[in-house]
This record gives C-alpha cells, sequence and structure tokens, in this order.
C-alpha cells in the first residue's frame, strides 16, 4: 500500500477495524460494514444493500481523489 502510493497512486483502505488501518500507516481510511461483509449488508433487502454499497465505493473514490497530508478517517 504504502509502496503505491510512494510511486504517485493514490490508494484506499476499507476496513472494519479502523485502528488496525490506522497501525499499518494507510493514509486514506474508509470504515465498513462489518467483518464477514465489509462491503455489505445480507441482512438488508436487495435495494438498501445496493444502496449502501453504493455509498462506501462513492465514499471511496471520493477518498481516492481528496488530497491528505497523513492519516485521514473517512466517516
Amino acid at each position: 500500500m504504502k509502496e503505491i502510493e510512494r510511486a504517485g497512486i493514490p490508494v484506499v483502505h476499507v476496513c472494519t477495524v479502523v485502528p488496525i488501518s490506522l497501525t499499518v500507516g494507510a493514509n486514506r481510511i474508509v470504515p465498513a460494514v462489518a467483518i464477514p461483509h465489509p462491503l455489505g449488508n445480507p441482512a438488508l433487502p436487495p435495494d438498501e444493500e445496493r444502496a449502501l454499497r453504493r455509498r462506501l465505493v462513492m465514499k471511496a473514490l471520493n477518498a481516492l481523489t481528496t488530497p491528505v497530508d497523513g492519516q485521514t478517517v473517512f466517516e
């Protein structure tokens, strides 16, 4: 992850445990839903889960295009 950023390519770490991402030094962190289903919630109706997934992906894309100076958590 850090080597990719050193090459000038932004990276987003979508994770369920933010403190771990902070410990490993991720610069752009997007909190996910839950450990067994980080990018979704199968208990939701299909249309709501799709909306949830879309929000997470859009948040990650926004994080990619946001200049950061150090570790940033995108809530």
